[in-house]
């Protein structure tokens, strides 16, 4: 079955709508750019957003028209469970992950100071899951699909369009090949969210001698706009990179 992404969740007022596909996309993008703080801050925003759709939709269908914080969140949620008619998804499942979720906002590293470890990068893996899985539990929901495709759409949503990127058999190309080498690693690091093996970056750039591509690695690398772990091989984009991209390359 095919879901247009751009009218996935289309029963629910377009406001809520384009409000929840927002902060969605605020919290990949700050993911990708590795910053946690801001990441999980917007994982609350969600939480909010996706309260206030389920408190409409078990109201009958009565949405507001823009999200807002209710006074206890714990309660709030918990006041779902109340409305015995709807799915238990909208009245168990999904609130309970939205109270876990807004303790992460409210509790952990990103509203305080404390504590012997930085627990946003942890935190973040979770939001960014959460997200994924709540979105996707919305879909499967108000669309009455399987599990399946939801995550299917929940991936189209999540990934980067890049006009000049191709994907065919899990395989992605750069469709202008006159861009220099650095160029095109960047775009391809963009077009994904997290880091990107050296030897499968070479292997969609076509770079048969590893250890001449590792030259424009390094290079990028010494310009900050990449990170790149000779140990395990791992590239991850940088928000310098990212800004590079966004602002002379797309």
């Amino acid at each position: 079955m095919n879901i247009d992404s751009s009218t996935v969740l289309g029963l629910l007022p377009a406001s809520l709508r384009l409000e929840l596909i927002n902060e969605f996309n605020k919290i990949v993008k700050n993911y990708k750019e590795n910053r946690w703080e801001a990441q999980n801050l917007d994982g609350g925003r969600l939480c909010e957003v996706v309260y206030t759709i389920l408190d409409g939709y078990t109201s009958g269908a009565k949405y507001a028209n823009k999200a807002s914080k209710p006074r206890n969140f714990e309660a709030a949620c918990k006041e779902l469970e109340k409305r015995s008619s709807y799915p238990d998804s909208a009245r168990k499942t999904i609130p309970r992950i939205l109270f876990a979720l807004y303790e992460i906002r409210n509790n952990r590293g990103v509203g305080h100071v404390g504590g012997d470890v930085d627990a946003n990068h942890m935190d973040a893996e979770l939001v960014l899951a959460a997200a994924k899985w709540l979105v996707a539990e919305l879909i499967r929901l108000f669309h009455n699909v399987d599990v399946k495709t939801a995550t299917e759409v929940v991936d189209s949503l999540s990934d980067k369009t890049v006009p000049l990127i191709w994907e065919v058999n899990g395989t992605k190309r750069v469709l202008n090949a006159t861009q220099s080498l650095a160029d095109q690693t960047l775009l391809l690091l963009y077009s994904d969210i997290g880091p990107i093996h050296e030897k499968i970056l070479a292997e969609y750039l076509e770079q048969s001698r590893l250890q001449n591509y590792r030259r424009v690695l390094d290079k990028l690398h010494r310009g900050r706009k990449i990170e790149w772990n000779r140990v395990t091989g791992l590239v991850t984009l940088s928000p310098l990179g990212s800004k590079e991209v966004e602002e002379h390359l797309l």
